[in-house]
């Protein structure tokens, strides 16, 4: 049984917007002797002018990894937390916007703003002419993980678990953990490395800012009606929580095979009612929602085995 929370963000993220991709600008630092964060200074928060200079901070590096030691350095090697000096992220969150998007900023009815290689962004197209016929399929249907970083657009409850050495990301769909690792540990070795849902993530704390490098993910989908990612995306990540009752992520994707250029969102949790002591994020078994039970037809589209919207025996 899920909270009343879930059920309405659930119907909210029930609503598909059709898009198709379109290329955004190619943005150059204006100072390159600016540090990698300056990026925010001289524009509001949320402004066109703070979201052009993030993306040009993606541009200036290569790889995500070429980005996160940018950052690192600027932070010093960044601080380990101790239990006297913990951010309060208690509570349960959700999505605060963007619906099911994956760039919050995408207009309704507007393309995703990736840029996107020819391949991809063909792929792109039919997905999408084919769910304007109808046809439609969700890899997530089957109750896998979503995976990151569609992980972030997910509709449900979370949770932000801080502690020195472990930072727990808990999204209540499937009972999904990403663990960050703040100990100095370094990335599994490349010879060990293998697809996971979540990949591996190890990060650092720059005073209240806690930055994220993944890496060794599988391939996914942003959303529905949004492109894919190969298994050669990684993402960095910059939390924060911004004020009482909101968490604001800088997100950048790397995909070579997917993506012309690093595609910046920036994402935002809302905390929830702490009144409510009965907001609770139980544990999520997906088949027990007969809705869940979907299957890929021969076409390419989704058959709910069973599912009718009519009454049975006369109960709604």
């Amino acid at each position: 049984m899920q909270t009343t929370a879930t059920i309405k963000s659930a119907v909210a993220g029930v609503a598909l917007i059709a898009a198709t991709a379109f290329p955004v600008s190619t943005i150059r630092a204006q100072d390159p002797a600016a540090t990698p964060l300056d990026d925010a200074r001289g524009a509001p928060s949320g402004s066109r002018g703070a979201k052009e200079r993030m993306m040009a901070l993606g541009t200036q590096h290569k790889t995500a990894a070429d980005l996160y030691a940018a950052l690192k350095k600027q932070a010093g090697g960044g601080t380990r937390l101790a239990y006297t000096s913990l951010p309060d992220w208690t509570g349960v969150y959700t999505r605060a916007r963007g619906g099911i998007t994956f760039d919050p900023d995408q207009k309704p009815g507007a393309p995703p703003t990736a840029k996107l290689t020819p391949e991809f962004q063909a792929r792109l197209a039919k997905r999408i002419e084919e769910a304007n016929r109808g046809i439609e399929w969700d890899p997530i249907s089957t109750c896998a993980p979503p995976g990151h970083p569609r992980w972030l657009t997910e509709p449900f409850l979370k949770e932000f678990i801080v502690t020195p050495d472990q930072t727990w990301l808990i999204n209540e769909m499937v009972n999904d953990i990403r663990r960050i690792y703040t100990d100095g540990r370094n990335h599994v070795p490349a010879a060990d490395r293998y697809p996971l849902y979540n990949g591996d993530s190890i990060g650092f704390w720059d005073g209240d800012k806690l930055v994220i490098h993944t890496n060794q993910l599988t391939e996914g989908i942003y959303q529905r009606r949004n492109p894919d990612y190969t298994n050669q995306v990684e993402t960095v990540e910059i939390w924060q929580k911004t004020n009482a009752t909101l968490i604001e992520v800088d997100v950048w994707v790397y995909d070579p095979p997917a993506l012309v250029e690093p595609w910046y969102t920036k994402q935002s949790y809302a905390k929830l009612d702490d009144q409510d002591k009965n907001l609770r994020i139980r544990y999520w078994h997906c088949g027990e929602n007969q809705n869940n039970a979907v299957g890929k037809t021969d076409g390419g589209g989704s058959q709910f085995q069973g599912f009718t919207f009519g009454n049975q025996g006369g109960k709604p």
